[in-house]
């Protein structure tokens, strides 16, 4: 397929792209079923990405990381996706809360976590998801209230993932504003050897190396510094995280619908059932291309919304960072929906790799926010429309 897309790229960053491809490449989508069946984590890849510089592009160089921003961390996922092999860590150990503690976090947090994160030998989860909250999170019902110097921690999160191979959790939970008696969002550092809390992992359908947990805080004690930044600015330091979730999601989706529509152009190009290759019949092959054009165009979002959020532009980037994450979801399941269509019956195969992405493909439109509130976002955020709720 075209690469016309890197004419809008550095040299710098289409070298970073053909970097991980290559990387990617070597692992490729049998790496990935295999460590599935075989109920293994992803270490051989994400250990080898960290060596590399990948896995911390986007963090501060005084710690360890590369000095890029979601621009550089978007490539290397969306890359890794479209060789059949993402790593879905990377949008929450590096990008949400390595993103999080480098902006907001003390100079001891930086140096405990930032470089730890950045060569690959600390993960950390992210755990902001209730089961009566959803994607409400006004409603989130985790508090933290002080006990001396300490902090009490007390909740349940949903489908966090990863959990089991984290050195801690990015806790979301609320604590009374003295003022006024409001709760507020603050953000908390979790280990996971905490007293108090404890995992539960979720069967689910989607079949992924990363696996969901609930998770359970029964008056977890932690010292004053698990607190990360200042407890007045919740809201703002929640947001800095979220918006690279969201573009990093977009990477996630983008990266595996090229995946599958890769697989299927290739299958189009040599599956003869008539005279000519089914490709070349129409039927087949513009359904490929509107598939092709619409991620090219979720790309361009993602990229836009990387680079106002690198530039400090959080409102920008906000707004943008929503869009990225609705196009590439719906552009994702429109790629892989054709991809299996066009394999027909092969494409339903183990052998073909594309079964297994119906249900993945998924979530890039239900997490880490669903479409339906990003449609919510910008018909009153962008357009000015009365809210709904």
């Amino acid at each position: 397929m075209s690469t016309a897309r890197t004419v809008l790229e550095t040299e710098e960053h289409q070298a970073l792209r053909a970097a991980v491809a290559a990387l990617g490449k070597r692992y490729g989508r049998d790496y990935m079923t295999t460590v599935v069946r075989e109920g293994k984590h992803t270490d051989e890849l994400w250990a080898e990405a960290a060596k590399l510089g990948y896995l911390g592009v986007n963090l501060p160089e005084e710690y360890g990381g590369g000095g890029g921003g979601m621009a550089e961390l978007s490539i290397v996922l969306e890359e890794l996706g479209a060789a059949g092999s993402p790593l879905l860590m990377m949008i929450v150990s590096p990008a949400i809360c390595g993103t999080v503690i480098a902006r907001f976090g003390t100079e001891e947090q930086k140096r405990r976590w930032l470089p730890g994160l950045a060569d690959g030998t600390l993960t950390m989860a992210f755990g902001i998801t209730e089961p009566d909250a959803g994607s409400n999170s006004h409603r989130i019902t985790t508090t933290a209230r002080r006990d001396g110097d300490d902090w009490l921690v007390t909740g349940r999160k949903v489908f966090v993932s990863g959990v089991d191979i984290a050195d801690a959790t990015l806790i979301v939970g609320r604590t009374e504003d003295a003022r006024s008696g409001k709760l507020k969002p603050c953000l908390f550092i979790v280990p996971r050897d905490a007293e108090g809390f404890g995992r539960n992992q979720i069967d689910m359908e989607l079949q992924a190396p990363e696996k969901q947990f609930e998770l359970v805080l029964d008056d977890v004690r932690l010292p004053a510094d698990a607190l990360v930044g200042d407890e007045d600015a919740g809201l703002l330091q929640l947001f800095a995280g979220l918006n690279p979730e969201r573009i990093m999601t977009a990477a996630f989706g983008i990266g595996m619908g090229r995946f599958a529509l890769a697989k299927a152009v290739d299958y189009a190009r040599t599956r003869q059932v008539w005279k000519a290759p089914i490709g070349s019949h129409q039927a087949i092959a513009h359904p490929l291309a509107a598939a092709h054009i619409e991620l090219e165009l979720a790309r361009l979002m993602m990229q836009k919304a990387a680079r106002l959020y690198d530039e400090g532009d959080d409102i920008g980037a906000g707004e943008a960072a929503n869009m990225a994450k609705y196009a590439a979801g719906e552009a994702c399941v429109k790629a892989v929906d054709q991809a299996v269509h066009t394999l027909g019956g092969n494409g339903l195969t183990s052998e073909y790799g594309l079964a297994s992405l119906i249900t993945a493909s998924r979530v890039a439109r239900i997490a880490p926010v669903s479409r339906e509130m990003i449609l919510n976002y910008v018909s009153h955020q962008s357009l000015g429309l009365p809210k709904s709720y």
